[in-house]
């Protein structure tokens, strides 16, 4: 299943998990839900969704890869602070399904991170059953 998102600026983290719990089936007693950013220029991750932390995550990209340096990639398309970010932020998660529902920690929530915005994201979910394993 796929999804879009509108980012509002060029370094922007949206939550997404109401479109992610929206896609886990509600009769799935366990599994897997995976979301995968199919760009170069944005990441996802798993943490909290509180405000000034997310103002913290875009202040702390900065500091680790400023937007303007030395980038020999930037000859070209001038974006790559963008790519160097997400590559530390990784292009998608793995979170366990639990009865019908993602089994995300009390203050978890699945982030979309934009680094060369703003932009239309899409984002791939997909969900997994658990196979049974055989007893003995």
């Amino acid at each position: 299943m796929e999804r879009s998102i509108s980012t509002s600026g060029p370094v922007d983290v949206v939550d997404v998990t109401a479109d992610v719990e929206d896609a886990v089936p509600g009769h799935l007693d366990a599994g897997t839900c995976t979301v995968f950013v199919p760009h170069t220029t944005a990441g996802v991750v798993v943490n909290e969704a509180e405000g000034r932390l997310l103002d913290d995550v875009e202040r702390a990209l900065e500091s680790w890869v400023p937007s303007t340096g030395d980038y020999r990639h930037d000859e070209i398309d001038d974006n790559a602070a963008a790519h160097l970010r997400s590559i530390l932020l990784g292009e998608s998660v793995t979170v366990p399904v639990e009865d019908g529902s993602l089994a995300l920690g009390t203050w978890q929530s699945v982030l979309l991170v934009e680094g060369d915005g703003p932009r239309t994201r899409r984002f791939r979910i997909v969900v997994s059953e658990a196979l049974d394993r055989p007893s003995g």
